[in-house]
């Protein structure tokens, strides 16, 4: 067993010696601050029905239903507060170390820490804005579940008529290309990737370190559970990410 001293005092060294650095953040760094977890077996998608992005844009029923999804988890979105794994990016920031923040995570809490919003690449996009898929036009999310609890099931854009959705990516919806444009270009020209709190197994988002390993960067993992890229990063850290990220930066 890898003495867990010794492989925090490497992943300190590494980001000391780095002067380029990404962050990549999923789910696991925003549960510590009360997010509900999507993915686990009693988690929200667990309990609820998947509805796909075909089915919102072709079915008023579905529109509804998932409109009844979104305004039951936005409180606990709404809510959240940043915790210490997200102010140590801050630090990072403040250092002048970090070049990009790359998350799958939707409730901008990297924003809310004190990140610069053009640092922050959202892959998923942000469940704290509704946008029109005609126009463009974007709500906050306050806004438009203030309307749906107010009788309108699944509301539209009030300036062109077009269908009102969470500015997130659903099931079967394209990731914003621009986004993952610039997510890429980080990653082949950072020299240390620093992922925390995901499971690294949701693509395109996952192929993200490995672009950077491919390109000569150096790969910190810190999450909960072991991944599948744990077997080519130089430093692997298991445990809360609140507690292990402040001593690493």
């Amino acid at each position: 067993m890898t003495d867990v001293g010794t492989e925090q005092r490497a992943a300190r060294a590494l980001i000391a010696a780095a002067s380029r650095v990404v962050g990549f953040t999923g789910a696991g760094i925003s549960t510590e601050s009360g997010v509900p977890d999507f993915r686990s077996p009693d988690g929200v998608w667990a309990r609820n029905r998947t509805v796909y992005f075909e089915e919102f844009l072709s079915s008023e029923a579905g529109r509804v239903e998932y409109w009844r999804q979104k305004v039951e988890g936005w409180p606990a979105m709404r809510d959240a507060r940043p915790n210490a794994g997200h102010y140590a990016f801050v630090g990072l920031h403040e250092q002048g170390k970090l070049t990009a923040m790359i998350t799958q995570n939707i409730e901008r809490l990297h924003q809310r820490s004190g990140l610069p919003a053009e640092l922050v690449l959202e892959l998923h996009g942000t469940t704290t804005e509704a946008i029109c898929l005609t126009c463009g036009d974007r709500i906050p999310s306050d806004e438009a579940c203030r309307r749906v609890a107010g009788g309108e099931l699944a509301p539209r854009c009030k300036p062109c008529g077009g269908l009102l959705k969470p500015a997130t990516v659903s099931f079967g919806q394209a990731m914003p290309h621009d986004v993952m444009v610039r997510a890429c270009a980080a990653a082949e020209s950072c020299d240390l990737l620093l992922a925390v709190g995901s499971s690294l197994v949701v693509e395109p988002a996952a192929s993200l370190p490995r672009i950077a390993r491919r390109a000569g960067a150096r790969l910190i993992i810190v999450n909960r559970e072991p991944t599948p890229l744990d077997v080519i990063a130089d430093v692997v850290l298991h445990g809360e990410i609140g507690e292990i990220l402040p001593a690493l930066v």
